[in-house]
């Protein structure tokens, strides 16, 4: 395997960005030529050419990277999602179409500056947890080829763990955002059904598919679901988030719930890694509670003994229909037979079911996650390929109840086998607890100072304020409001709902000229940086986590955007800034010295 020359972490990249000590177009070209210096098995399907690529790096070269949370920050794909322009095959060849729009999520990371490098190799139609379910071949584990990677999102995953992407999208319906996490080394977020659109993905089970994230640490892979969360109203699935959710995090006491009897089909390794794991996670502050972990595993055999594969036959029924002999053998055997599935026993299944959660409902209730393993064991591809259903199924004792049971999920590394393979735990809680789960589990894993990925690298020591098993503080981003963010006002909820904390009231340098923008009400105001004299606005600085700016980013509207304001100590924050442009026509009221001061001579208040 050809070494990175750099870590991919998105920290370390914005920083070098913003510095001005990398460019994406060089950073892209570093990633192709180790791609084409022979990564060994089949991981990418398809890396984007020349071409295909110009496109966002010439509008990255007309932007500012401050402006755009993911400037630069290069991404795969797998390929049962579209990418426009980029033949998506779900690794079916005959199933192949070029789309002419992009999936939401990836038009969402487009935005925001992400570079998509390529697609992905996956199991057929998003079917299995191994692999190793594909004609284009089985994508080896990035620590030991002779092992599975995990599927279905097995591309996804290995091409982040041997740094040729920062952080890569997989899908999620019965564990595939999570295995092969952790076979990989990854982290591994299974957000709540509905919070990342599914619009412009293959279905697998429309009623339960995820988009996921595979990233190096849980820092990476939130500063990626803050700019992927965007409520879809297109997509009929879609959830928005409840407000209440974005600052959801116990503080340095929690409780999490551990399975009274384990299932490792007897890989002691595994057992051993997840009582390492547990002891870890109670030396962080959590007091373990045994529990029943019954209702959960009948709820997994649901997923593929009961009604539900019947989705999959509906998903792609049309083409399994026309050319039945275009899917694998494995894939088919798989699907097919839901032809003949019975109405009667879906709503029987249903019944099953809501009674099932009820009880998980009551066992979750008392607890802040719930803590097991992402697989019981793991195996090697020759032991796959002459066993194929029942080894895949037990791959999914701790993934395959989730969707239907509306849980949220992250895998997180947790330790390294004699025989040098990664293990990893999941952490999962209740439909929108992602930001609680996200939080335990980022303490988790920078506790043990594991390595990040196959790249060899470890945590940045900025990041690692939590190995010494002190609580762990979100990174943050200091952002500097100047209308009506500002305490007390009309927007400042947008600020506060995210986990926004005031540091201090402030004023810029005496540098700037301020507008009430034309229009309104409601009324917007422009910071401008003026060229000569100017005066100093009253502003407040305002702490923000890290993660909840793309979203705050968002929702700005133009001519304002993020920018960099001097303030009157001589720092410079993060802040509001306008576009020179619309000073024109725009009503100066620099001489106020703030926007309550403006506030107060409009009648009807309407100001934003």
């Amino acid at each position: 395997m050809t070494k990175q020359t750099m870590t991919l972490s998105i920290r370390h990249l914005r920083g070098r960005y913003l510095a001005g000590e990398v460019l994406p177009r060089d950073l892209i070209d570093d990633i192709r030529k180790r791609i084409g210096a022979g990564v060994p098995g089949p991981i990418w399907l398809h890396v984007l050419s020349d071409a295909e690529l110009e496109p966002y790096l010439a509008r990255l070269e007309a932007s500012d990277p401050a402006a755009l949370p993911l400037y630069g920050i290069p991404f795969a794909i797998k390929d049962n999602i579209d990418l426009a322009g980029v033949p998506t095959t779900a690794a079916c060849p005959r199933f192949a179409y070029v789309p002419e729009r992009s999936a939401h999520v990836v038009e969402r990371l487009i935005a925001a500056g992400a570079i998509p490098i390529g697609k992905t190799n996956l199991d057929q139609f998003a079917t299995g947890l191994v692999g190793t379910r594909s004609p284009f071949g089985a994508t080896p584990n990035a620590f030991d080829p002779a092992f599975i990677a995990g599927g279905s999102s097995s591309g996804s995953a290995v091409a982040v763990a041997q740094g040729l992407a920062s952080f890569s999208l997989g899908t999620d319906t019965a564990g595939s955002g999570r295995v092969p996490a952790a076979f990989n080394n990854l982290v591994g977020i299974k957000p709540t059904r509905g919070l990342l659109s599914t619009a412009g993905v293959v279905p697998a089970c429309r009623t339960l598919d995820c988009v996921s994230i595979f990233a190096l640490g849980v820092a990476d892979a939130q500063a990626v679901m803050a700019v992927a969360a965007d409520f879809d109203a297109d997509d009929p699935y879609a959830r928005p988030a409840p407000a209440s959710s974005a600052g959801q995090a116990p503080d340095g006491r929690f409780r999490f719930g551990v399975p009274r009897e384990l299932e490792c089909f007897g890989d002691e390794a595994s057992a051993r890694l997840f009582a390492d794991t547990a002891a870890r996670l109670r030396a962080l502050g959590g007091t373990p509670v045994e529990i029943d972990f019954t209702p959960f595993a009948e709820a997994a055999r649901l997923l593929y003994e009961g009604p539900w594969v019947a989705e999959r036959y509906a998903a792609i029924q049309d083409f399994i229909e026309a050319e039945p002999d275009a899917l694998l053998d494995v894939t088919r055997q798989i699907i097919a037979p839901a032809k003949e599935a019975r109405a009667v026993d879906a709503f029987k299944a249903q019944y099953r079911l809501a009674a099932l959660r009820r009880r998980c409902d009551a066992i979750l209730a008392d607890l802040d996650c719930v803590l097991t393993p992402t697989a019981p064991t793991i195996y090697r591809i020759a032991e796959v390929e002459a066993e194929p259903i029942a080894l895949n199924s037990r791959l999914g004792t701790y993934t395959n109840f989730m969707n239907l049971l509306d849980l949220a999920a992250v895998a997180v590394p947790a330790g390294f086998r004699a025989d040098g393979l990664p293990f990893g735990v999941t952490l999962f809680g209740a439909a929108f607890s992602d930001a609680k789960l996200a939080r335990i589990a980022d303490r988790l894993h920078r506790a043990q100072g594991l390595t990040l990925g196959a790249t060899g690298r470890r945590a940045e020591p900025a990041l690692d304020q939590a190995a010494s098993g002190e609580d762990a503080r979100p990174q943050t981003l200091n952002i500097v409001v100047c209308g009506a963010h500002l305490s007390g006002l009309a927007l400042n909820h947008q600020l506060t709902e995210r986990g926004g904390r005031l540091v201090r009231a402030a004023r810029t340098a005496p540098r700037y000229r301020f507008y009430a923008l034309p229009g309104g009400p409601p009324h917007r105001p422009g910071l401008i940086r003026a060229p000569d004299g100017g005066s100093a606005i009253q502003v407040e600085v305002w702490s923000l986590p890290i993660e909840q700016v793309g979203s705050f980013l968002a929702g700005i509207p133009a001519p304002l955007g993020l920018g960099r304001v001097e303030l009157d100590d001589g720092s410079w924050e993060t802040g509001f800034i306008c576009e020179g442009f619309a000073a024109e026509g725009a009503r100066d009221i620099s001489a106020l010295g703030g926007w309550r001061a403006f506030c107060a001579t409009i009648a009807d208040g309407a100001v934003a």
